[in-house]
């Protein structure tokens, strides 16, 4: 075990230094989403952010990651897999002693012995794939089983219960899973109907029902907040706030004594406060949409002097995740429209430095053919509009430490679908 999670200490290491977003101590959540997304897109396997957060220290975890994670891990660092990774640890040649008590390498095994080898290697890969194929999970019929979900309540935390009917499975391997993480995976008894899971952050999840390694059938859940849900992050729950200790005449915003009530301290490593409204608007399509709300960032103290901030529109798909900091720490920022990534180390982020000593006014807009970002009314960035359709659901703003939110407003076609504050 020791060794392994020295391995895996190595592994994160390679991570970071390709991605080169500086210490992960100050990675935030919008970098562990992004980071979800950059290995997606790198393996074509999802690992969550709460997986990577755990992976990461930030949530406390006393287990090696599943295999499927660390092959994931290994293959976004560059490798084939997991086991690949370790082997290229090891020097090419093992050394055996000699009579006189020296060393020397092991020789190398013959040009044509290593084509043999080659050769059943590649003979055994295809008799699998061909016996994979003709008993492959492709027999089972989604149109046989049956995958639904209805959240207990309205408000977070939320248990949600799942009907299903998995009794033409073939055996007993099925499996419900409430998100994209492979560890929120549970065991179900093919010939019950009922299971249920609690949810501890709003959002749109994607859950699946999965019988042995094949997903039968899947759909999005949407786990409301009933109105704002004000959190600060917690290692394995969050924090949650009564809406008078952060909703002050018109305007969203936690006092650091509040914080300290608590028993959250500021230092070293500040917490982070999230301010949430998810479900509770009519969805709003990215083909013509206008958002614009003032932040303020009210916390510069120690490990906080970046002042970090992000501003999250949650769609049915990948989220809109606008940053933001002090000028100096424009390097940090990570900037995500839907199925655009702009990472501060390699592109000007310096539009998205900001003065959080006066609100600073955030909005973003579509046109019909792109989306534009503006920061104090000046355009900071755009990109071109996602081909799919993408619905807002929900609206999020993050601060490390302590921050404040007013006059909110979400419009489609210029008509108001959401207004705060």
């Amino acid at each position: 075990m020791p060794s392994e999670i020295n391995e895996l200490l190595r592994c994160k290491t390679i991570i970071e230094q390709k991605l080169d977003w500086g210490t992960s101590e100050n990675w935030q959540n919008v970098d562990f989403e992004n980071l979800s997304e950059l290995i997606l897109e790198s393996t074509g396997v999802s690992l969550s952010v709460s997986t990577l957060r755990r992976i990461w220290g930030r949530v406390e975890y006393n287990h090696l990651p599943s295999t499927t994670t660390l092959n994931t891990l290994a293959k976004f660092a560059g490798y084939e897999d997991w086991r690949n990774f370790i082997k290229a640890k090891k020097p090419d040649s093992v050394q055996n002693p000699t009579p006189d008590g020296s060393s020397e390498p092991v020789r190398k095994r013959p040009l044509a012995v290593k084509l043999i080898w080659v050769f059943t290697l590649l003979l055994t890969i295809g008799l699998i794939s061909i016996f994979a194929f003709d008993n492959s999970e492709a027999r089972l019929n989604s149109d046989d089983f049956s995958f639904s979900s209805q959240p207990i309540t309205r408000g977070i935390p939320n248990s949600v219960v799942f009907t299903y009917d998995a009794s033409h499975a073939p055996d007993d391997s099925v499996f419900i899973q409430q998100s994209w993480d492979n560890n929120k995976r549970t065991v179900v008894a093919k010939n019950l109907h009922k299971h249920t899971s609690i949810y501890y952050e709003p959002g749109l999840f994607i859950a699946k029902l999965i019988v042995g390694n094949q997903v039968i059938r899947e759909h999005k859940l949407l786990v409301p907040t009933n109105g704002w849900l004000g959190t600060i992050d917690g290692k394995n729950i969050p924090v949650y706030l009564r809406d008078s200790e952060f909703m002050h005449d018109g305007i969203l915003k936690l006092p650091i004594p509040v914080i300290s009530q608590k028993n959250i301290p500021m230092q070293p490593k500040p917490p982070v406060v999230t301010y949430s409204n998810v479900g509770n608007f009519e969805p709003v399509s990215l083909k013509n949409f206008s958002f614009s709300s003032e932040v303020k960032n009210e916390f510069r103290e120690g490990a906080a002097v970046c002042q970090l901030t992000r501003i999250t529109l949650l769609t049915d798909s990948i989220p809109i995740v606008i940053p933001l900091s002090v000028k100096g720490c424009v390097s940090e920022l990570n900037l995500l429209s839907v199925d655009h990534y702009v990472s501060g180390k390699q592109a000007d982020l310096s539009a998205f430095g900001v003065d959080f000593s006066k609100w600073v006014r955030i909005s973003c807009k579509s046109n019909g053919t792109k989306i534009q970002y503006f920061v104090d009314d000046k355009m900071a960035m755009e990109f071109p509009l996602p081909k799919n359709e993408v619905r807002i659901v929900g609206i999020s703003y993050s601060f490390q430490g302590t921050g404040a939110v007013q006059k909110v407003n979400l419009s489609s076609q210029d008509q108001v679908i959401f207004e705060a504050f």
